[in-house]
């Protein structure tokens, strides 16, 4: 992992440097910075425009009680293909460019997706959920209905020990009227 990070945050913006001069060498300045603000301007377009395609066509798919034929790792590749277009630099605009085109993005899909479930089958990659936080349970982080919690005093439930301070304390038993 740490060689791709090194990758990512040295090695390519030293070639995008490069490759910037090069282009502001032959053509000027000001196209240069033109180019870069255009591609940027049509990143942020073509980003927005696939990217509210792949979300209809998943709304579609799913009122019709299918699944999606564009799936996570498409949408995914479309929001990293939208960051690289709007970031400065001629090789990362042709990255997003190839991201944002359909036909390519299938390619690159089926790649991204091969290598994770080689990954899961193997073992390097996992998956973890999380079982808290605020869509756990019933409306606004509530413990459903039914939950053992949800009857008792508190939720998450906490064991106690003898000797901790207790600010308040309610049960179902509790309460004026209530015996």
């Amino acid at each position: 992992m740490f060689k791709y990070l090194l990758l990512a945050f040295t090695l390519i913006p030293f070639i995008e440097l490069y490759l910037l001069l090069a282009i502001g060498r032959e053509v000027g300045f000001w196209p240069t910075v033109g180019g870069i603000l255009l591609t940027g301007l049509v990143g942020a377009f073509l980003a927005k425009k696939e990217g509210l395609r792949v979300f209809r066509r998943w709304q579609q798919s799913l009122a019709q009680g299918r699944m999606p034929e564009e799936g996570l790792v498409s949408g995914l590749l479309v929001l990293v293909g939208s960051v690289l277009l709007v970031a400065p630099g001629v090789l990362t605009d042709v990255v997003g460019l190839l991201l944002l085109f359909p036909p390519t993005r299938k390619v690159v899909a089926t790649l991204v997706r091969r290598k994770l479930e080689r990954g899961m089958a193997s073992g390097a990659v996992r998956f973890t959920s999380f079982q808290s936080g605020p869509f756990m349970g019933g409306p606004f982080g509530a413990p459903p209905q039914d939950a053992p919690s949800a009857r008792g005093s508190s939720w998450p439930r906490k064991e106690r020990r003898p000797g901790d301070e207790v600010d308040a304390e309610f049960s179902e038993d509790d309460g004026p009227g209530r015996g």
